[in-house]
């Protein structure tokens, strides 16, 4: 077996481990409700732990994938996630997959795939001074608060905007992780030492707290494609302003990567609509509930 093979199966492999950990997540939280301690009831779920466990061997097997492959091959099969988790959420819940979701997420996954494929993002240095951090770093944030915000106002958006901001945060750590690994290799004094290291920690568990607000929000349809679209983007937008990489494409590639963008989002809402209109424009966190028409008073009967 070469070595491309193995790495385009152990990102299937990953895939297929990223859809069974997020479903098992989204099913855990989903059962707790509002007013419920969502930590503690996930921390004593043992579903929740087993979908940790589905997370951390998906990314054992993308550290391999990523022995034997590029990230330009590994990434895009990573995206086929939200492919596999579809119809294992529809399966444990007792449902079908409908076509046009399935549409949907087809044509979201090949806008992903396509920019990552044609933007071929270079790879850039990960030790920028903390002043070069300040402003693209604030605005990606301020973005992801303006989410959170969101999801607290709009009960019918929760889903998608709490998996927004997660996924922006995700990307965030994404593009820390290079240079804190990095310092690793330089001792452990220095790894505790540096701001990276703690905003990496910091934005990393702010994600996952997110993540988990998003699947207590609603369904995998409605919070995953975010999930999804968010890293990759936040990731691209602070490699490119803060750590000097680039899209290696031409003018017609980066018309082309626009267009995926487009796409990406147009999906991800569309997604996240079409979730809401199946469950009657509520969501689990939306307090308000239908209520029965009172029952009209019985009939008088007429004198004879």
């Amino acid at each position: 077996m070469t070595g491309t093979a193995v790495a385009v199966l152990c990102a299937l492999a990953a895939a297929v481990f990223i859809a069974v950990g997020s479903v098992a997540q989204q099913t855990s939280a989903a059962a707790v409700p509002d007013s419920g301690d969502l930590v503690g009831s996930l921390l004593r779920s043992p579903r929740w732990w087993a979908g940790i466990l589905g997370d951390g061997g998906s990314y054992i097997l993308q550290v391999i994938a990523l022995t034997f492959g590029s990230v330009l091959l590994v990434q895009p099969l990573l995206v086929t996630s939200l492919l596999f988790a579809l119809p294992i959420a529809a399966a444990t819940g007792g449902r079908r997959v409908d076509r046009s979701t399935w549409l949907l997420a087809g044509a979201l996954c090949a806008a992903l795939a396509i920019f990552l494929l044609v933007g071929n993002p270079s790879e850039g240095r990960g030790d920028a001074a903390a002043a070069r951090w300040a402003l693209p770093l604030g605005a990606v944030l301020a973005v992801a608060a303006a989410a959170v915000a969101l999801a607290l106002a709009s009960p019918r958006l929760r889903a998608l905007a709490f998996g927004t901001a997660a996924g922006i945060l995700y990307g965030v750590t994404s593009a820390f992780t290079k240079h804190v690994t990095d310092l690793a290799e330089h001792g452990i004094p220095q790894l505790l030492g540096s701001w990276q290291t703690w905003t990496l920690v910091a934005a990393g568990a702010a994600a996952i707290y997110l993540q988990q607000r998003a699947f207590q929000a609603g369904s995998l349809t409605a919070s995953l494609p975010a999930l999804t679209v968010g890293e990759p983007l936040a990731a691209i937008v602070l490699g490119m302003t803060v750590l000097g990489e680039h899209l290696r494409t031409d003018s017609a590639g980066l018309l082309l990567v626009g267009a995926a963008v487009v796409v990406m989002l147009a999906t991800t809402v569309l997604l996240s609509r079409q979730q809401a209109a199946a469950t009657g424009d509520t969501t689990p966190g939306d307090d308000t509930v239908a209520t029965p028409a009172p029952a009209p008073p019985p009939e008088t009967p007429r004198p004879r």
